[in-house]
């Protein structure tokens, strides 16, 4: 994960220069920040729409602003100058180079500034900055893992359309493609279908206009049809069965000795986990923290680093 600081100079012998330590988890659905005092004392929390890079990076950082924003309000603060808040980000898309760039360059001045993937805070507050290997299946997925001997994993994370097999949005993009086919009378019209078509319309122009002005989170929204509709449509069933293959392989690609404690993290990650293989599932360990917890973790971490530094 790229780091970027934007710390003004600190002054041997000061505390970090920051009144506000602020973490933000942001993704293709929506993004969560949780704001603490600068000796860790949580204040207040904010929601807003999603910020995951590959949505825009201008949106990203006005959902950004608004969670910001919100969580201030929660507790009962003014928003503070930029200046004064140390912002660690984890969010979807951020190892892609041109959309980090393009996302920094657009940057408010923070006392500090970290931006990370949101695999890599979501590892971090899952296992507390311990080795470890997670699987975060939500609107996306990405296997992420942080071995003993202090090497790095990634698999699958390739992003929407052509990757992140067994998220949300994968499992939603199929979804109305068995729709579109069964409408064609090329598949049967199974239980899944009929959900699709209630949701997105049961024509072909209804179908084509409502793809037309879809993208990852809206295509997400369709997943928990498949996992309703399983029960009486073996089509959904065969979905859900490929999206666990694709999570243990996933696995398997990460941590292939099979040794470290995983954790199976974001929305779809516990529904997931009672199917997996009971080898898989004897490894699974509850996240310690979320991806937000993670987020404020490496901005200590950092904080603490740098704070040693000027301090020498």
């Amino acid at each position: 994960s790229k780091i970027v600081s934007k710390t003004p100079p600190a002054t041997p012998g000061a505390t970090p220069p920051v009144r506000y330590l602020i973490g933000v988890d942001g993704g293709g659905t929506g993004t969560r920040v949780r704001l603490l005092s600068a000796d860790g004392v949580g204040l207040g929390q904010g929601k807003a729409g999603p910020s995951a890079l590959g949505q825009g990076e201008e949106q990203a950082w006005r959902h950004i602003l608004q969670a910001i924003n919100r969580a201030f309000d929660s507790a009962g603060l003014a928003t503070a100058p930029t200046l004064d808040c140390a912002l660690a980000l984890g969010l979807a898309g951020a190892d892609v180079l041109t959309r980090r760039e393009r996302f920094l360059a657009l940057a408010p001045s923070f006392g500090e500034l970290l931006l990370h993937s949101d695999a890599q805070t979501t590892l971090s507050g899952a296992h507390a900055g311990r080795p470890g290997a997670i699987v975060a299946i939500g609107t996306g997925s990405i296997g992420l893992a942080f071995g003993v001997d202090g090497s790095r994993r990634m698999s699958n994370g390739w992003g929407f359309p052509v990757g992140d097999e067994g998220s949300g949005a994968w499992l939603g993009l199929r979804s109305m493609q068995l729709a579109q086919q069964a409408l064609d009378g090329r598949v049967a019209t199974g239980a899944l279908a009929r959900a699709v078509f209630l949701v997105a319309g049961s024509n072909r122009a209804e179908l084509l206009a409502w793809c037309e002005q879809a993208g990852q989170q809206r295509y997400a929204t369709l997943a928990p049809l498949v996992f309703e509709t399983e029960a009486a449509d073996p089509q959904a069933a065969a979905l859900l069965a490929r999206a666990v293959l694709a999570i243990e392989q996933t696995v398997a690609a990460i941590d292939p000795a099979g040794t470290l404690p995983l954790a199976l993290c974001g929305s779809l990650g516990r529904r997931f986990e009672p199917r997996l293989g009971a080898a898989v599932r004897a490894r699974c360990v509850a996240p310690a923290g979320d991806a937000v917890d993670g987020a404020l973790c490496l901005l200590r971490q950092h904080l603490d680093h740098h704070f040693a530094r000027a301090t020498r």
